[in-house]
Parts: structure tokens; C-alpha cells; sequence
């Protein structure tokens, strides 16, 4: 984990189990994992902790939570979670993804720096 790190998305999820194996996918590291909370890093500095959702927040079709993931690899990554990369208008190579609960993923790098 980076000791520079200024934000960490604390992200519900409804099964800790299927979404861990998910972000593990997308290169992410198991730190601590106790009572159903996961702090996890990743090799670009970036860290995501999961913590149990509360009955009733994520509900298919209408999770409203989202983060992105700023990496080299994109397309690795995207592979290993079924999506594939594109050039956006906006400047970023990226590939769009949901977690197991739906949860928006963007997974992306600057395209000038491709």
C-alpha cells in the first residue's frame, strides 16, 4: 500500500467472498481481511477496502456507487474481468466494467501516454 494514498473508496457489497476473487482480478492485494471488512492495495498505489452492505443498499439495477482505476494494464485487467479497452473523446484509453453488485468500475490510462 502507498504511503502517499490521500483517498480510499470504502465500497458495500453483498458477498465479500465473490467480490473479493472480482478485485483480485483487477490486481488488487489482500492487506487485512477480519468481520467482514477487506482492506486491499494494488502495485499502482491505489486502495479499496469492502465492507458488508447493509440489507437493502445495493439493489440490482440501481447500485449508485462507482470508482476509477488508473492503470497501465488496461487491457489485462479488462481481459480478466470480461471487458475490453477503448479511446474516449475525453482524452483516456479505458474499458467500463460492473463489479458483482454493480458497482461502476472504469479502468483507464491517458491515451497520450499509451
Amino acid at each position: 500500500m502507498s504511503d502517499n494514498q490521500v483517498l480510499t473508496p470504502i465500497l458495500p457489497c453483498n458477498d465479500l467472498v465473490v467480490s473479493k476473487a472480482f478485485y483480485m482480478k483487477l490486481g488488487f492485494k489482500v492487506y487485512h481481511e477480519q468481520d467482514g471488512y477487506i482492506i486491499f492495495g494494488h502495485d499502482n498505489g491505489a486502495a479499496l477496502h469492502l465492507t458488508r452492505a447493509v440489507e437493502g443498499w445495493l439493489v440490482p439495477g440501481r447500485n449508485p456507487f462507482g470508482m476509477y482505476l488508473y492503470v497501465e494494464n488496461v487491457d489485462e485487467l479488462a481481459a480478466a474481468v470480461g471487458a475490453t479497452g477503448e479511446d474516449k473523446p475525453w482524452g483516456m484509453y479505458e474499458a467500463i466494467v460492473s463489479d458483482p453488485d454493480e458497482t461502476l468500475i472504469r479502468i483507464g490510462w491517458p491515451t497520450s501516454k499509451r
